[in-house]
This record gives C-alpha cells, sequence and structure tokens, in this order.
C-alpha cells in the first residue's frame, strides 16, 4: 500500500533486496516479471504508472516509467511464450470502461 517492493528468496523470510517508495507512495496494483527475461519486471501503481525494472541494468530504481494518461488502469497482465527466443512480451492493461489495450515491450527488456 505504500509503494514498497521486496524481493524474496522461497527458503528465508528475510528480503534479498527492498526498495521503499519505489511508487513516490502510490500503492501497487500489480506486479508481474517478465515472461521471456527472468531479470525483469513491471509494476503498476494506483496513478496508472508503469515502471519498468531490469535487475542486470539497475538494481536500484526503475529503468523507465510509463504513465498511461487517458484512464485509470485497474489491472495489468504479460503475454508472451519463455520457450521462443523471439523475444515477443506484451503487456495488457485493463481499463477502469472495460476497455483492453495490448502493447509491445521494447526488445531490450523482452529479449532473453
Amino acid at each position: 500500500s505504500d509503494g514498497s517492493i521486496r524481493l524474496h528468496q522461497m527458503t528465508s523470510e528475510y528480503p534479498l533486496m527492498q526498495w521503499n517508495d519505489s511508487t513516490n507512495g502510490q500503492p501497487i496494483i500489480a506486479l508481474q516479471w517478465a515472461l521471456t527475461r527472468p531479470a525483469v519486471f513491471f509494476v503498476l501503481d494506483a496513478s496508472s504508472n508503469i515502471y519498468i525494472w531490469d535487475l542486470l541494468e539497475n538494481d536500484l530504481l526503475p529503468v523507465a516509467k510509463q504513465t498511461i494518461p487517458s484512464e485509470n488502469v485497474v489491472t495489468m497482465a504479460l503475454l508472451g511464450e519463455p520457450e521462443k527466443t523471439n523475444g515477443l512480451l506484451g503487456i495488457v492493461l485493463a481499463k477502469a470502461s472495460g476497455q483492453i489495450d495490448i502493447q509491445f515491450v521494447k526488445k531490450k527488456w523482452a529479449s532473453p
């Protein structure tokens, strides 16, 4: 609810990494790892901002932030085929109106 993210190892109750206030205090609505690139994850906050984290590039801050200005995004999901090396990764955004938006992610965050 405060925008903090914790990365845990399954064998420990203590986080490996913790990022406090990663969304400037906005509650996190959804977080999902990229299906095609294990070091990348996506975060959606309550203000319809999407943060892209690439832990191989920067493990302190997100590498990109995209605001969805037109309407409130209520959830997100990622599409991709991890067994294929074409690097296609899509993000599905569900908006409050019921509209679904599908966008492709840049190859640098999608390629294995």
